[in-house]
């Protein structure tokens, strides 16, 4: 059985505040998003001259590895209960208050802008995000923004991750030393690494929910644009051929001036509405699997054969969530999205 740790952290300077007497343990990875994690504690034992929301941190650890980190953004008390709940969320959710206040103009691969904005944000009271890993692709993009727009940089990030030719992108937290943990931005294509062998439902995971969305399908895709000053606005768009009544799709980019990104936007959204979005959730069998081999944006074959569910095709992990209990019992979940929602070209 694995030994799971939840350190107490110092947000700036990844410092290791305290080891916490956790009482149980739910820590998520979601694809392209922040992820959350919660844990409960005695009253008795949490320290409030250091454990504040907003500038401590909580590192989840499995035998000594850090698996997950992330900002504590809200702490509740229950004194009746003499209990204290800790909700955090990844990294990714600290570039959701910081804005590029003085605007920015460049044009460039899709990697440098991302390094250009940890960049600005780690030399101006950041949380030291390293970017060394955030390699060029060769597909190069505009992004312009005056300062008054106050363009939140985790909207920034989302956005151009999102366009076709986009990415996957998440934090890895990781020991910059024996006794302080730093936060690593990293991007993947669309695909990620393959699964070690088809998921099949009875075998090695238990499937317990399927759940079908035609939302997002579309035969014409609109992505509008910011007005350009006569009154009219920027438009791209994007058709899909499908065997369905005539659907419009209309996403609105009030920042995006230029035709050639609402394009981009328009072609994503497309390629992710051809199909239904299929969404199964399954929970991994332990003695069979490590949860720490799939990773979100991970994908691979998955098999189920339970009456109307029939499927042998690949899917997407959109959600990894542990949860640990009072025992040290580690359960783990996926969620899963069909693989042609994240079908993108350049």
């Amino acid at each position: 059985m694995p030994v799971f740790e939840v350190l107490q952290v110092d947000m700036k300077s990844g410092n290791v505040v305290n080891s916490l007497p956790v009482t149980g343990i739910s820590y998520a990875d979601t694809l392209n998003g922040a992820g959350t994690c919660a844990v409960g504690m005695p009253l008795d034992a949490a320290d409030p001259a250091t454990l504040q929301p907003g500038s401590s941190g909580l590192v989840v650890t499995r035998d000594g590895q850090p698996v997950w980190g992330g900002p504590v953004w809200t702490a509740t008390a229950d004194l009746a209960a003499g209990t204290l709940a800790l909700s955090a969320s990844g990294w990714h959710s600290y570039y959701a208050g910081r804005v590029l206040h003085d605007g920015y103009n460049r044009t460039a691969d899709q990697a440098l802008l991302l390094s250009d904005w940890f960049a600005l944000c780690n030399k101006d009271g950041g949380i030291d995000t390293d970017t060394s890993k955030l390699t060029t692709t060769g597909r190069v993009r505009a992004r312009t923004w005056t300062q008054y727009e106050l363009k939140v940089v985790a909207d920034a990030i989302s956005e151009l991750a999102e366009e076709d030719g986009g990415f996957n992108f998440r934090y890895e937290t990781y020991w910059r030393s024996a006794t302080r943990v730093g936060n690593r931005a990293l991007k993947s294509g669309f695909g990620g690494s393959s699964f070690p062998f088809v998921l099949t439902h009875g075998v090695n995971c238990d499937v317990t929910q399927v759940s079908y969305d035609s939302a997002a399908m579309a035969t014409r895709v609109y992505a509008v644009g910011a007005d350009n000053g006569n009154g009219t606005k920027l438009v791209g768009i994007a058709d899909n051929t499908l065997s369905m009544p005539t659907k419009h799709v209309v996403s609105t980019f009030s920042d995006v001036k230029s035709t050639t990104s609402l394009l981009e936007k328009a072609h994503a959204i497309a390629a992710a509405g051809r199909a239904p979005v299929a969404i199964p959730t399954l929970t991994l069998y332990p003695s069979d699997l490590s949860p720490t081999a799939f990773t979100p944006g991970d994908s691979g074959a998955v098999q189920i054969d339970s009456g109307y569910v029939a499927v042998l095709d690949d899917f997407v992990v959109t959600e990894r969530r542990t949860d640990v209990d009072v025992n040290g019992t580690e359960v783990t979940s996926l969620s899963l999205a069909n693989e042609e929602l994240f079908a993108s070209g350049d």
